[in-house]
């Protein structure tokens, strides 16, 4: 508590560092509505899952629900930036690739989807070109976090925000989590609140609606977190017998880890925690501090709980984990009031309407599309 006291404190500190953050995002921004600064838009859909605010919002497994509902039907791509990889420039996937190589999340979206191109790269204009060429027959691309990085025009932006720290109460950095203005929320077609309370009413929708603003032409949409079975991190053994009465050492280097926290809080006997830095590579010293602080819980019914995200950077650790239950605990969207059909039908018209003769530069086709 003493800590998250401090470091609030010392951000309120940096509030003279916010204000000139804000002033140069604005500028930039001003830049590219002024188009003084260009914007590149190509003749197929793009749809852009992206937040205003650092991590923690909940982009990649709505990247995956995506792949997941399109696939079929489409031929999509994905593409990242590979943020905190070792390697540089484009990079498509393919069966010897590693997070050290392609980033965390990006492996992640190869494990679950090995017939789906994954790519990454820096500068995603250049990223894009050289994954039409390595994929050509590419329907649809999806870009992962690229909702501030305006020097590509996507024709479906989807927005998301965390329903307990939404884009409107928070602010700059480095005080606050925002990296991009409040009023960028206005280049979406759709806004997703996720992490919502399951019992959200609708009374509280139609309030959040009026604090964000809702645009006539936008829609608006609410999630919740929904974890899915846990199963072994090398043998994908599903584990049958429930959280309770097991005591959990959470390893994670994730933004956000407190809907984990809250869910052992509620299902876990006991859970202790082991929190590293956002997208933190494991090191062999750092599974030693993990296996001692395991080997130190006393009772019999433990194990080890880690997110899909950190699973793909722990496990290099191959047969070091094999005998030791570490457990890793999948996350999806949960869409309330029966979303999920209406969001995934205005995605999938976006991509079926989509006429490259007939796209507006400035973004404005995909708005249009999704009203008639």
């Amino acid at each position: 508590m003493y800590s998250n006291i401090f470091l609030k404190s010392f951000r309120i500190l940096l509030f003279p560092l916010a204000i000139i953050y804000w002033l140069i995002i604005l500028i930039r921004n001003k830049l590219y509505d002024a188009r003084i600064l260009g914007a590149a838009s190509f003749g197929m859909p793009l749809i852009c899952v992206g937040n205003l605010s650092v991590g923690g919002t909940g982009k990649s497994p709505m990247v995956e629900l995506l792949v997941r509902n399109l696939k079929d039907k489409f031929k999509v791509a994905t593409l990242s930036r590979g943020y905190k990889r070792k390697t540089k420039g484009y990079a498509l996937a393919n069966g010897n690739s590693s997070a050290l190589e392609i980033g965390d999340e990006p492996m992640q979206f190869k494990l679950k989807f090995p017939d789906v191109p994954v790519a990454v790269g820096e500068e995603r204009l250049d990223a894009i070109s050289q994954l039409l060429h390595d994929k050509p027959d590419t329907q649809c691309i999806i870009l992962d976090d690229a909702f501030q990085h305006r020097a590509i025009k996507a024709g479906l932006n989807i927005l998301l925000t965390d329903y307990k720290n939404l884009f409107t109460r928070d602010f700059y950095l480095p005080t606050g989590d925002l990296r991009d203005l409040k009023s960028s929320y206005k280049r979406a077609e759709i806004i997703v609140v996720t992490k919502c309370d399951p019992g959200l009413s609708e009374s509280e929708c139609n309030e959040i609606r009026d604090e964000i603003g809702l645009l006539s032409n936008q829609h608006i949409f609410y999630t919740a977190n929904k974890y899915g079975e846990l199963y072994h991190i090398i043998t994908h053994e599903k584990k049958l017998s429930p959280l309770l009465e097991t005591e959990v050492l959470l390893v994670t280097g994730i933004a956000n880890p407190q809907p984990l926290k809250d869910l052992l809080i509620e299902q876990a006997e006991a859970y202790y925690m082991l929190h590293y830095p956002d997208h933190h590579i494991f090191t062999i010293d750092d599974w030693k501090e993990i296996r001692k602080r395991f080997d130190k819980i006393e009772t019999k019914e433990k194990m080890i709980l880690t997110t899909e995200k950190d699973a793909v950077r722990l496990a290099k650790f191959g047969d070091q984990l094999k005998d030791v239950p570490l457990y890793v605990i999948p996350l999806e969207h949960h869409f309330l009031f029966n979303g999920a059909d209406q969001f995934l039908s205005l995605v999938e018209r976006f991509i079926k309407e989509f006429n490259p003769g007939s796209y507006l530069p400035a973004g404005r086709h995909g708005r249009e599309k999704l009203q008639k």
